[in-house]
This record gives C-alpha cells, sequence and structure tokens, in this order.
C-alpha cells in the first residue's frame, strides 16, 4: 500500500521538476542542465561514493566487534569481490538510475521517465529476494565449507576421532545445513511449509514403519560411531563371530575371520551382542594349558616354564608372566601359562602361543620333565586270578 501511494506521487514531483525545466525554455538550458546532471553524477558515484566506502570500511572494523569483523573477512574471503565494493557498486547503480531518470525529465520525457520509476518500484521487491536468496546460497556454502575445516581440524586434533567418524559428521552437517536453507528460501519466497511438513510427516512414518529394521541399523551405526566399540584394524569377537573389522558403515560392520571369510553384520544385531574388543588396550594376556607328570614337582616345573616364557621374543616383561597349578587331572598336573603381548592382533597372538610352546616343551626336554598323556588301565579275569594292563589312550591295538 506504501509503495502505490509513493509511487503516485511520482507524476505531482515530475510535473513540477519539469515545470523548472520549462521555465528554462531554450535548448542551451537544457544543455546546461544535462552538463550539471552528469557533472553531478560523475561525482558523487566516481568520487564521493567511493571515499565514504573506504571511510565507511574503517569505521565500521573500529566500531563492530572483533568476531564480526572476522566474520565479515570470511564472506569477503569466499565472494569474487570485496563486500564493501560490492556495496559501493550498488550505490554508484542507483546514482546512474537516478542521473538517466532525471535527464529523460529534462528532455521532456516524462512520460517514459514515471513509467520506469513506476517499473523499478514493482520490481524492487522482486529484486530484493532475489539478492537475498543469493546472498543465503553464498551463507550456505560458506557455512558448509567453515564446517567441513572445523571438523577436519577437531578429527586431527583428537586422536580418538577417526576418519569415518569426521565423514559421518560432515554430512550430517552438510544435511542440517542443507535443511535450514531450503526451508529459509521457502519461507522468502512466501511457500506454505505447513502442507510440506504434514505429508513429510506422514510419510515419514509410512517409511518407519516399512523400513524399521533399516532404520534401527542407521541408527545403531550413528551409535557405533559416536560410542567407538571398535574401529576399523582392531581384533573382535562379536556373538559367534571373531577377527578383524575391515570396514564399518551406516548400514553394517564388516568382519575378517581367520578363515578369510568375510562376515558382513547389520549394525542392530552387532549393538545387540556383547563384544570383545582384544585390541582395546593395545596389550591382551594369553593363556596357555600344559600338564606335567605326577613324579615332577609342580613348583619346580613352573619356573621352568616361567623361564622359558621370559625368553620368548614377543612376549612382553609388563605385565610379566605368571604360572600357575590349575588342578590335578587323571594323567597329569595341569599348569596354566600366563603371558601378555602388545599390539595384539590375530597373527602376533598364534606366532607368540607357538613360541612358548615350543620354548617350554624344549625346556621341559632339557630337565627331563614329563609331559603324559593320558593312560587307560584295563582288568581282566582269569582263573590265575586280576590282569591289568595300562594302555595309553588313543595309541596302539585296542585288546
Amino acid at each position: 500500500m506504501e509503495a502505490s501511494v509513493a509511487t503516485t506521487q511520482v507524476p505531482d514531483q515530475f510535473e513540477a521538476f519539469e515545470q523548472f525545466i520549462r521555465d528554462l525554455a531554450t535548448t542551451e538550458g537544457r544543455l546546461a542542465t544535462t552538463a550539471g546532471i552528469v557533472f553531478l553524477a560523475v561525482l558523487v558515484g566516481l568520487v564521493v561514493v567511493p571515499l565514504l566506502g573506504r571511510g565507511g570500511g574503517r569505521l565500521v572494523r573500529r566500531v563492530l566487534p572483533d568476531g564480526v569483523v572476522e566474520i565479515l573477512d570470511v564472506i569477503d574471503a569466499y565472494l569474487p569481490t570485496r563486500l564493501g565494493v560490492a556495496l559501493t557498486r550498488g550505490v554508484q547503480m542507483v546514482v546512474l538510475f537516478t542521473a538517466g531518470v532525471a535527464l529523460l525529465v529534462t528532455w521532456g520525457m516524462v512520460d517514459l521517465a514515471v513509467t520506469v520509476v513506476r517499473l523499478f518500484g514493482e520490481t524492487l521487491p522482486f529484486a530484493g529476494q532475489v539478492v537475498l536468496t543469493l546472498a543465503l546460497v553464498v551463507v550456505a556454502y560458506i557455512a558448509a565449507d567453515v564446517l567441513e575445516e572445523a571438523i577436519h581440524g577437531f578429527s586431527t586434533d583428537a586422536e580418538r576421532v577417526t576418519e569415518h567418524q569426521a565423514e559421518v559428521m560432515l554430512r550430517v552437517g552438510h544435511v542440517a545445513i542443507l535443511a535450514v536453507s531450503a526451508s529459509g528460501l521457502l519461507t522468502l519466497w512466501g511457500l506454505d511449509l505447513s502442507g510440506v511438513l504434514v505429508g513429510a510427516g506422514v510419510l515419514g512414518i509410512v517409511l518407519g514403519l516399512a523400513a524399521r529394521k533399516t532404520l534401527g541399523s542407521v541408527i545403531a551405526g550413528f551409535v557405533l560411531m559416536l560410542t567407538r566399540p571398535f574401529t576399523v584394524g582392531d581384533w573382535v569377537e562379536v556373538g559367534d563371530h571373531e577377527g578383524a573389522v575391515t570396514g564399518i558403515t551406516i548400514m553394517h560392520t564388516e568382519i575378517r575371520e581367520f578363515n578369510g571369510e568375510l562376515v558382513i553384520i547389520p549394525n542392530d544385531l552387532v549393538s545387540e551382542q556383547p563384544i570383545r574388543n582384544r585390541s582395546h588396550q593395545d596389550i591382551l594376556r594369553l593363556n596357555t594349558g600344559v600338564g606335567v607328570d605326577y613324579d615332577t614337582d609342580p613348583e619346580y616345573a613352573e619356573q621352568v616354564a616361567l623361564d622359558a616364557i621370559q625368553s620368548v621374543d614377543g612376549v612382553v616383561d609388563a605385565p610379566p608372566p605368571e604360572t600357575t597349578t590349575a588342578s590335578l587331572d587323571a594323567s597329569a598336573v595341569s599348569l596354566q601359562l600366563l603371558y601378555w603381548i602388545d599390539d595384539p592382533n590375530p597373527m602376533s597372538a598364534r606366532r607368540a602361543r607357538e613360541s612358548v610352546i615350543y620354548a617350554v616343551k624344549a625346556r621341559f626336554e632339557e630337565e627331563g620333565i614329563g609331559m603324559p598323556y593320558p593312560h587307560r588301565t584295563l582288568s581282566t579275569q582269569s582263573d590265575e586270578g586280576f590282569l591289568s594292563i595300562d594302555h595309553p589312550d588313543g595309541g596302539g591295538d585296542q585288546p
């Protein structure tokens, strides 16, 4: 309403200006007026406006807080020209437009000048929306780039943030920026979001019911990436599956088992099962059992085994290895050999266990410590009495 009132007042202003021009009455007077308009336009547009722009820029930097100045510098870095220069060019275009309208009136083309001004007034709101749209797009682009730099710096400084987690945070941030920007654009152009939101809500309910297991895997994937019970390369045991983690995605976790098979487990199943991460502490205790005959002193056998373990490469000194008598079995005294390895993985654990077995067996043979295997005593009755036969399990012919 105010715009229409302002445009209706334009003819009256032009008529007054035209009456002033008529008073000049001569071509010479109009030429002089034209020269004056051009001179003022050049003076204001090329001298006054740039000076005010530079002075205003310095004044703004002194008055505004440092945080606002840094934001303006970031915007300047992404624009093809400086923000102050862009504003100066805009004011110069306004001066040029005003001078052009004044020249039209000077030479008696009042109707054309009125039409131009009215058209400008009608298109000004649309032009403002276009400018705000471009500004919103630029701000969204800058925000996405700043977010990427911030996440990259945070993931570089934080040791427990993996590249995959940083990528997930970046994608979530991009989606959030896109959603806010789209909402702002729709609101700027006067589109009603209520219908869109209602439709999106109904669609979300339908998709949630139809793909609840998929959504459950996605949510569980986000939880796994944030809580980080394991990372790529860790030696883990998830339910009945044990191996090295080769990949973690939003939907599933990939585990390469020791037999070479690749197992893909949905993340919702991973989150529901106990997870044993053997690489989490960068150190792992292994347990190996060995039996000695009853004629051997268990304490002596423990000391011999301990010396053998300490000589094995790959077994760490701290925590120190231990040996203990575990049980008295039918054919042997069972010992448990407890020792630690660092940087655990399936290959290093297998090699350490084999090395310990080889070293302990060699030392036991040197010290004359027997490692018996199970025996079975069979008794038969004859006319002369009972006959007992000792027979090792698993060896020879059965009587």
